[in-house]
């Protein structure tokens, strides 16, 4: 039996899988990662913290799994759109004040560079049409502005700048290869014209990466799943508990990995239309990913970049900046929150998945649910709008609260929470619509997607179906599929899809709910010009 294994670095855990050749899931594991957190916005992790984590997943994966490293024909990684810094010999350096060179990573949602990013802004270049008309502070070249300008002394000794997702491929083939997913969704790289644009990087102020010849930020660029030259070291499989030589396929980031393990997935051996859906992967923020034929470009919606999630397709990306991490922090502002938590533990549940039980026995079914938020109202963008607004500044805004200290009102205030997620999300839908993207479903991937109460009320805010993939892991199995397209078990990405994935459950919109969602999303867009009216006055 041949086997592929998938590697997915989040923002908080690394995960490993390993998949057979029809996408079955034989063995999983996850190990936590630490995070610093300072002031000014800064997010930062490490590298060595990084790696280890996930040489323990793989191996206790493997270990699971029951499979030999013989059987093993491929490894995909995936991660977030973070930034290490590498120094000589491979070190990483410190990207920030503490001056730990362990903390070598500047995290994605770290928002740090947001005057660098406001500068860029506006230059007004050409370049900045392809990532939606606006670069976000999550992006790369304000963060390496940022570097440069606040750390010239870790900006100059540095020999690579990697993409997360690339530095684990560097990690394990020793290969200076980039993936063009990374490059072109987070680096400003014109996949479609296969360069970097100079002109860009000396208006910016990073002329010398233009000037260097990009050596530091990446000259080798290749399509996700192209086996990475040589493989796995030995260094790297003896870590990794594998065989040296094992191929290793040019990774994407996490949330495009879920893209991957979801698009284009077969129904009743049929495999579906890429580009009729959107791919909606949830986690610590949200990433919302339709696919087209020709570019389409849409303001606030990064992208379209060319090639960088299925092969001979046009990327849009939108989402939002806070998902899950906005509404784990929004029910923790509650009174009730310690009380809940403490009674979800003893029954062995999660706080978010004891609420969303709790709704659901209050309202009577999972169909009503929503109504129990009918006076309670949530803008939940406490990380900004990164689309379709672009307005990394944003900031969340609730009405409706009173006095009631009860966890009945907890349970009132989380399922608001999850109808202002839903709107944010029809917003990105709407958003493209209007440039021409039609799509008729919303594939859901990540942990949040396993929640029937979310994918209810999400295809009743946006009037869509809801489709979920079968394979409970469908970021993990799009890694896999790059590595199973690294061992040439498939010709590419779309093909492996259609063999690998299939659909499962699937929510229709339920028009009872229709009038009820119009009057909550009115609520949502008064409430949202509010907060940029009186954010406004404070200029």
């Amino acid at each position: 039996m041949d086997a592929f294994i998938g590697v997915d670095v989040g923002t908080g855990s690394a995960r490993a899988g390993v998949f057979d050749e029809k996408g079955n899931l034989l063995g999983t594991a996850k190990r936590e990662i630490r995070i610093w957190r300072g002031e000014h916005d800064i997010v930062e992790q490490s590298s060595q913290d990084i790696w280890a984590a996930v040489v323990a997943s793989v191996r206790e994966a493997m270990a699971l799994s029951g499979v030999e490293p013989s059987a093993v024909r491929g490894l995909g990684f995936d991660a977030t759109c973070s930034l290490v810094v590498v120094g000589p010999g491979g070190k990483g350096l410190p990207v920030g004040p503490s001056e730990d060179a362990a903390r070598d990573i500047i995290v994605w949602m770290d928002h740090r560079a947001l005057e660098q990013a406001a500068r860029i802004n506006a230059t007004g270049h050409k370049v900045l049409r392809y990532v939606g008309g606006v670069i976000s502070p999550e992006m790369e070249t304000p963060k390496l502005l940022w570097l440069k300008e606040n750390r010239p002394a870790v900006f100059a000794d540095a020999e690579h700048f990697f993409d997360l997702a690339d530095y684990l491929t560097f990690r394990a083939t020793g290969s200076l290869t980039r993936s063009v997913c990374t490059l072109t969704c987070k680096w400003t790289y014109l996949a479609h014209e296969r360069r970097w644009d100079p002109d860009y990087f000396h208006t910016i102020g990073l002329g010398e990466l233009a000037d260097e010849g990009f050596k530091r930020i990446g000259t080798d660029v290749v399509d996700i799943g192209e086996p990475i030259s040589g493989g796995l070291t030995p260094a790297a499989a003896d870590e990794l508990g594998l065989l040296p030589g094992t191929a290793v396929g040019a990774p994407a980031i996490d949330a495009h990995a879920g893209g991957i393990g979801t698009l284009g997935a077969s129904r009743d051996g049929v495999a579906a239309e890429p580009a009729s859906e959107l791919a909606f992967i949830m986690g610590t923020s949200s990433c919302a990913m339709a696919v087209t034929r020709e570019a389409a470009f849409v303001d606030g919606v990064w992208g379209p970049y060319r090639d960088s999630l299925l092969p001979g397709y046009w990327l849009l990306e939108g989402g939002q900046s806070a998902y899950g991490a906005g509404l784990d922090f929004l029910v923790s502002l509650h009174p009730a929150h310690a009380a809940v938590r403490q009674a979800a533990e003893a029954r062995g549940l999660s706080l978010l998945s004891e609420l969303e039980r709790r709704a659901i026995e209050a309202a009577g079914s999972v169909e009503e649910a929503a109504r129990l938020a009918r006076s309670l109202h949530v803008v939940p963008e406490f990380l900004g709008n990164r689309s379709p607004e672009a307005d990394p500044a944003a900031t969340a805004a609730i009405t409706g609260l009173t006095l009631d200290a009860s966890e009945n009102a907890l349970v009132r205030l989380f399922v608001a929470g999850l109808c202002g997620l839903s709107y944010g999300t029809g917003d990105i839908v709407r958003a493209m619509a209007e440039k021409g993207v039609a799509l008729d479903a919303i594939v859901v991937s990540g942990g949040a997607a396993r929640s029937p109460l979310l994918r209810r009320i999400l295809s009743d805010a946006t009037g869509m179906r809801v489709v979920l993939p079968k394979t409970a892991e469908p970021v993990l199995l799009g890694s896999a599929i790059i590595g199973a397209v690294a061992a040439r078990a498939f010709p590419d990405l779309s093909a492996a899809a259609a063999h690998m994935c299939g659909i499962g459950d699937e929510t229709v919109p339920n028009p009872d709910l229709a009038e009820f969602h119009a009057r909550k999303r009115a609520a949502y867009d008064i409430l949202r010009r509010a907060e940029r009216e009186v954010r406004a006055l404070g200029r």
